[in-house]
């Protein structure tokens, strides 16, 4: 089913997502000396460290709860020059498929002008892997909490991936770079990534009219979207109180060349578990597919937000209505797992055209 202010239509899937059904390439949370085969470079001005979790510099992988536990690699950025760096290469790694997503925590602690570099190094041609490409820079900024990234890749041949810490203003840094839970699965990365802080905060002082609408995101295509998130959502039972999310369309800076209404499109919405180890998460997902479904008899859902939607300051946009379900996740769940890893909530979304699919499709003849 899919409910939209309170009315219920038909059509919804839920599912579990278990990473180990996707094609884990190489994953790493620093616990082991071997930091996972990574290596540092010999060409550069300083190194990486395998450091221990401490007060004010906890990992991510165990968050310093465990005593003499939880590993992170640092690039310490209050020495030395602005400009020098330090590179850390994975493993020589053999991809099945043209299509790679790297995901990784990351913490930076120094200045705002320190950055992350991420590089791929490619087969050059002759089997040397030193043909190098920079892939995607993050720069510090006044938030210091882990946060995540996702950087895709489309390599068919041997390569390393590589991070490089790059020191922005020594003399204003406090801290430096910090990176764990690594991995790389041949997947596309997300459209979308949403991170909630302090939702456990917000669970307890939420009632039934709290409402969190994200900013607004951009699909593949070029659709604006959005996803509302309601933490106590009206729906219980036996194990308790439930959270709803809820899917819609925003106006957007391509909507006078997209189609409309924007139907045959999948939206999948995601909370993901954190667990360090990528093969036992279960995320929790549910899609619904667009179709020509109205409200109030005329205005189609799916049609262009600036049309059917209501203005929002927030982003300056128009927002669609919302489509979800408010039995998205158990509080309960919430808390047994890892979904509030640092107390913050991470939601995936993607929305992508299935036109090709369905056209593609073999009609099936009635029998005679």
């Amino acid at each position: 089913m899919r409910e939209n202010n309170n009315r219920i239509f038909p059509i919804w899937f839920k599912r579990r997502i278990p990473a180990s059904s996707l094609t884990l390439l190489d994953q790493c949370a620093f616990e082991n000396i071997n930091i996972c085969g990574m290596i540092q470079s010999s060409t550069d001005d300083a190194d990486w460290v395998h450091l221990k979790s401490s007060p004010g510099s906890e990992d991510h992988t165990l968050s310093g709860q465990c005593r003499d536990l939880g590993y992170t690699m640092h690039f310490d950025t209050s020495t030395g020059n602005a400009e020098q760096s330090g590179l850390l290469e994975s493993r020589i790694l053999y991809p099945k498929r043209k299509m790679q997503c790297l995901q990784f925590f990351y913490k930076m602690t120094g200045s705002v002008k320190d950055r992350l570099v991420i590089w791929e190094k490619m087969d050059d041609g002759t089997g040397t892997v030193r043909k190098l490409k920079k892939l995607h820079t993050v720069w510090a900024d006044e938030d210091k909490t882990w946060k995540i990234a996702h950087v895709p890749m489309q390599i068919g041949a041997k390569f390393r991936f590589a991070f490089q810490g790059v020191r922005g203003d020594p003399a204003n840094s406090g801290g430096g770079i910090f990176i764990d839970d690594i991995s790389l699965t041949e997947t596309h990365c997300p459209a979308a990534v949403w991170r909630i802080q302090n939702f456990s905060s917000i669970l307890e002082t939420a009632d039934y009219n709290t409402v969190l609408n994200s900013p607004r995101f951009y699909s593949p295509e070029g659709y604006g979207f959005g996803v509302q998130v309601r933490p106590l959502s009206g729906y219980s039972d036996y194990t308790g109180h439930y959270t709803g999310l809820y899917f819609h369309l925003a106006s957007g800076d391509n909507d006078i060349v997209m189609q409309w209404p924007a139907v045959n499109r999948q939206a999948t919405i995601v909370v993901m578990d954190q667990d360090p180890d990528i093969k036992l998460r279960m995320s929790s997902a549910r899609s619904l597919t667009t179709d020509m479904s109205t409200v109030n008899g005329d205005k189609l859902i799916w049609d262009n937000p600036r049309t059917v939607g209501t203005y929002d300051p927030s982003c300056q946009c128009y927002r669609g209505d919302s489509v979800g379900w408010r039995s998205f996740i158990k509080h309960y769940d919430l808390r047994r797992r890892n979904y509030l890893k640092n107390d913050d909530l991470i939601i995936f979304v993607d929305f992508e055209d299935l036109t090709s699919l369905i056209n593609s499709e073999v009609p099936v003849a009635p029998k005679v």
